[in-house]
């Protein structure tokens, strides 16, 4: 239960942030959050072929199937402190 908290009062940090982080890291972000709070990917690859941001994220989140909820959601803070604390 305690792993929970500390996800979502790191999603809760993510708001916070000043400056808004590379592409990469918000894919990374984005991957980490949708594994963590839902498991592997549950909705089909876009099929617009210019639809070039849900093809991303569709692929980043996709890239962590077979990830435990538990070591999405512990990645995910880990990312998030680091970014924090890089300030």
């Amino acid at each position: 239960m305690e792993l929970i908290k500390q996800f979502e009062a790191a999603k809760e940090l993510t708001k916070s942030f000043t400056e808004k982080p590379d592409n990469e890291t918000l894919l990374k972000l984005y991957s980490l959050y949708k594994q963590g709070a839902e498991g592997d990917v549950n909705i089909e690859e876009p099929s617009n072929m210019f639809d070039f941001v849900g093809k991303a994220k569709y692929n980043a989140w996709n890239g962590l199937k077979g990830t435990s909820s538990d070591v999405a959601m512990q990645s995910y803070i880990n990312l998030v402190n680091a970014l924090v604390n890089k300030k």
